[in-house]
């Protein structure tokens, strides 16, 4: 896996990559290019045998203060149809390569967590949070709807549908502590301990069946729009092919031999 990237710090360490944006003197916006890098890094993760977990983590007591308003909002509000339609397509596909890149991301949440940030939160499979955290998909406070980059999907089934619609309706601030509460974070912890437990959380996790976890993330994403027939069919098949793979047969020989298993993802 690359990691000549330019636009967001990057790290990978035993398997564990950590990403993180690279402004905290603005509180960690997204601009252009950002976006974009981001979005082909985390669609190549998906070949990436090498990275078997992600953590997006904080920079400078925040995590993300979404688009940048120079660099971003500026210029949207000179662009006609084609463009707009180009930018926002390009931001919902940042979304769908975190949905479908294959590998457990956890977001490591401090501070500021708003607008494309709380969308990239959101994105991601397990969040754990700081009490400072502060998180708002204020879309509806710039003039623009709740409906971005899949908010109006993915976030009714993490805290629920009432829960989702007062927060994309006021575009107010979800505090750690009702994010906690609602589902929305896994966890809360101090902030000084929380990248340390992210990555832990995310290397307890890669110590595991890493093909199972990859089918895992892709029935999670796509039984949404399935029946309970469809999905039930569909995880016999998921499950009939993890049963081929030699971490199944790893794991049976250390129970019998009352060990404990150690997974190699294949």
């Amino acid at each position: 896996m690359r990691t000549d990237v330019k636009h967001f710090l990057l790290s990978i360490e035993d398997g564990i990559a950590t990403v993180r944006l690279d402004r905290p003197e603005r509180k960690n916006p997204l601009t252009f290019d950002s976006y974009a890098e981001l979005r082909d890094w985390f669609r190549d993760l998906h070949y990436a045998d090498d990275v078997k977990a992600v953590v997006f983590a904080s920079n400078g007591g925040n995590f993300s203060s979404g688009g940048d308003v120079h660099d971003i909002i500026g210029p949207l509000t000179r662009m006609n149809m084609k463009e707009l339609l180009a930018f926002t397509r390009m931001t919902g596909d940042l979304v769908k390569a975190i949905v479908n890149c294959g590998k457990p991301v956890i977001a490591a949440v401090d501070g500021i967590c708003v607008g494309a940030g709380a969308i990239i939160a959101m994105a991601s499979d397990l969040r754990m949070g700081t009490a400072n955290a502060k998180t708002a998909f204020l879309f509806t406070r710039v003039g623009l709807a709740g409906c971005d980059m899949g908010a109006c999907a993915i976030l009714p089934r993490i805290i629920g549908q009432g829960r989702a619609a007062d927060l994309l309706y006021t575009g107010r601030v979800m505090t750690a502590e009702e994010g906690e509460r609602w589902g929305f974070f896994n966890r809360i912890v101090e902030a000084d301990t929380l990248e340390a437990e992210a990555v832990a959380w995310a290397r307890k996790i890669a110590e595991g069946p890493n093909f199972g976890h990859m089918m895992t993330k892709t029935m999670l994403a796509q039984e949404w729009s399935m029946s309970i027939e469809q999905a039930i069919e569909a995880e016999a098949q998921a499950q009939a092919i993890c049963m081929q793979t030699g971490d199944f047969e790893r794991a049976y020989h250390a129970f019998v031999n009352k060990e404990k298993p150690v997974f190699e993802g294949d």
